[in-house]
Formats: structure tokens, sequence, C-alpha cells
């Protein structure tokens, strides 16, 4: 049997992924999924899911939902991608990592299938079929399954839900899934099925018709989060954690509630977790107060989700952040504007399938800029990205590996100075590794 180093090499080597090689990854049929869910006894029929969408937030969500699911005494499955640093990272069960002795299975096994079966999967296809395997194998009470790319098409929407969330909805992938919002919408609006509750948790005049009429068009109940939940900000504690007091039609139902996923942006993914716990419930899960409060103050410890406005140095203050769209990076900007500091340095990198121009005008001016790329062959040109940013008035200097760019940022920066990485999941990545 091969060693697990080997079955990465060939998931990574051999299969088309998006994370890497971009459009040329994505498949428009989930053909290869219905055969390899087949193939494998429909496994994701054994446990019940929440199916988790969007365009920004819907990894945070995902954690957050699985936290307080976990806090609830649910054994939960967790399927979010991309990873940060190890594959595994994508397939939890309690928190804990997918084995790497049942990766080595999976995929040995289907290999020897495939003799017969003559299926060219994607990366994506064979990670989905590989989670909903093992949520059946280790018995997972629920699983929330966050969509890879778009809705409609993504492999994971061959899941029949308790229930559907939407996160937000803006302009990313556009090459794939439509070049307005309302196409996009559309694409995401894919995940809303017959007679399932579905939630958006920001709504907007521009796409909250598209999910309306879609869901209409199924018979599925549709909510907005933010029409019935708000928190109008959140205060920083002092231990690491930041807290809101969400109103609920205007009345207070949750006082100081904590959350250790910081950055303000986080109350409109909060608002979204409360209406699903809400639905929940008058389904009859048992789901107290108590593992509310402490789902949402323990969404890291419990289940490893890292990257998100995640403080990882102090004098200067050093943040890395995952946001890598335009929508993503002005909550960003946002976040960085209510930030204290003297002086801010921004090491960024970008991939080249992205729309460089709405992001490089949110950026701060008056930052120094370390441009960098990512290891991965999708990375925007580091040099590239410069002469980009300097027609935008952002100026710096080009270092092309990420940890020795940040490594720069900090010998540059005094301890009153505040240093953010960011611009890409795979420049947090490699910052990480």
């Amino acid at each position: 049997m091969k060693s697990y180093q080997e079955i990465l090499d060939y998931l990574y080597s051999q299969l088309p992924m998006f994370q890497r090689s971009g459009a040329a990854a994505y498949k428009n049929t989930l053909g290869n999924t219905l055969v390899l869910d087949e193939v494998w006894g429909h496994p994701h029929r054994s446990f019940k899911t929440i199916h988790v969408a969007g365009t920004n937030g819907k990894g945070s969500t995902s954690h957050m939902l699985a936290s307080v699911l976990q806090e609830a005494g649910y054994k939960v499955g967790l399927y979010t991608s991309p990873h940060l640093v190890d594959f595994r990272e994508r397939i939890r069960v309690d928190g804990n990592m997918i084995s790497e002795e049942a990766v080595v299975a999976f995929v040995s096994d289907f290999e020897a299938k495939n003799r017969t079966l003559g299926l060219e999967p994607s990366f994506f296809e064979i990670t989905v079929a590989m989670a909903f395997w093992y949520f059946q194998l280790t018995k997972v009470d629920v699983a929330v399954v966050e969509v890879g790319l778009g809705g409609r098409l993504d492999s994971t929407n061959i899941i029949t839900p308790e229930l559907a969330l939407i996160t937000n909805i803006s302009l990313d992938h556009t090459a794939l899934l439509g070049g307005t919002i309302q196409q996009i919408a559309a694409e995401k609006a894919g995940v809303i099925k017959p007679d399932i509750p579905v939630v958006v948790s920001e709504s907007s005049s521009e796409y909250d018709s598209v999910f309306v009429e879609k869901a209409k068009s199924v018979g599925a109940a549709i909510s907005f989060a933010d029409q019935e939940y708000e928190a109008a900000y959140g205060f920083l504690l002092a231990n690491g954690r930041q807290t809101f007091n969400f109103s609920k039609n205007g009345k207070l139902i949750y006082q100081n509630l904590q959350s250790d996923l910081l950055g303000s942006y986080q109350r409109k993914n909060v608002a979204g977790v409360l209406k699903v716990i809400d639905l929940l419930v008058e389904k009859g899960w048992n789901i107290s107060l108590q593992a509310i409060y402490g789902g949402m103050s323990k969404v890291r410890e419990n289940t490893g989700l890292r990257g998100r406005w995640e403080i990882v140095g102090a004098n200067p203050m050093v943040v890395c952040d995952t946001g890598h769209n335009e929508a993503g990076i002005r909550q960003v900007v946002e976040q960085i504007k209510q930030t204290a500091w003297r002086e801010l340095y921004v090491v960024i990198g970008m991939v080249n399938d992205k729309s460089l121009d709405g992001v490089l005008e949110l950026l701060p001016k008056e930052a120094h800029y370390i441009f960098t790329q990512a290891s991965i062959p999708r990375a925007l040109d580091a040099g590239e990205l410069c002469r980009k940013a300097k027609q935008k008035g952002l100026n710096g200097q080009v270092i092309a590996d990420v940890k020795m760019a940040v490594a720069e940022a900090l010998k540059l920066a005094n301890p009153n100075d505040f240093v953010f990485v960011g611009g890409s999941t795979f420049v947090v990545a490699d910052y990480f590794s």
C-alpha cells in the first residue's frame, strides 16, 4: 500500500485542483460525484447535513455552526475548503482531522475501483467523496458541509440538508459563475431544495429577489437573518475575544455573546448562525443557551479554524486574514481602520484570476507595501502586482517569498506599528506553513 505522502503526491499532482490550476479543474457537471456516491453506497444519506454557501464568510460560518453543535453534544463532521497547511484540515470530526490512515485507505480503494470505473475526477470531487465516506465511517450525527465553488454544480450539492445557509454574494470567480451579482446569486441559489428551509445571512437589494424567487419555486421557506438579528458593533476584550450584544426584532436576546473569531465583520456571520440555530431548535434539535455561548466562544479550540483576522504577533501587532476578493478586502480595510497603529505595513499577494482594480482601489495609500506571491501556480507575479498597485498610488517593494516578505516587514516595523498579511488564502497558508 502507498504511503500517506505518496497518496498526497497523487492527489496534488495527478488530479485537477482548482486551488492550484484554476478554471481548468472546474467541472460543470455532477456526473463524477454521483458515480462516486453510488459506488460507496450513498454515504451522505446516513447522517444529517447543513449546507453552507456564499461568497465570503462561509468558512467562518461553517466552523461556528460546528462548534455550537459540538457543544450541544452532537458528533459533528465538518467539510471545508481550501486547507491552509494540512490537507486533512478539510475533513474533521469533532474538530479532529481525518487520520492519515483513513486518507490512504480511501484513495487506495478508489484507485482499485477506478480500474473498472475509468473516471477522471477532480481533486475536489475525490475529497468530497472521501468526506462523506469518512463521516459515515465515524458515525457522525450531523455534518456541516461548506460549498467549494458556486452551489448549483458544486460536488457537495448532492446532499439533502436539514437546511441551507447562504452567507452573502459578491463578485468572485466571475469567469465560472457569471459576471453579475444576479448571475452569481443564481448559482449559489442552486443549494436551495424543495421544502428545505434556507437562511440568507446578509440581505441585499441586488440579489434578494433571486433567492426569494428560487425558494418560492421549490416551496422552501426563506429567512433573511440580518432582518431579525442585529449587533451594531463588537468590543474587543482583554481575553482576546470580541463580544456582541445581539437583538432580535429589536429585543436584546444575546448579551455579551463572545467569539474567539475576531473582526467586526463576524457579526454578520453570527447573525446567520443564530437564525439557523432558531430553525434547528424549531425542528426539535437540543441546542441550549449554554451550548450557543460556549460554542461561539471556542470556535478555534473546537474546530481548528485559522486565518480569520488572526493575531499572530505583538509589538508590532501582526494579523493574518484570508479575505481575497473585493468584498472581503473591504471588510479587512474597515477592520484595519479600527485598529490603532503608528505605521502600517501590508504584505500582500493575490492570485492571477482575480479582478485587481477593485481590490487595489480599496487598499490604504498610506501603508508601506511588500508585494509577494504564494507558492502555487495561480499566484500573481509579485512584480506585476507591484506595477499595478503603483498605478493606484500604492508604493512598496517586491519580495516574492511570503515568509521573507513578512520577515522584512517585521524588520522595518517598530513596536507600535501594524503588519497585515493577506490578499489571498494561499499567502496566509505560506505564512503558516
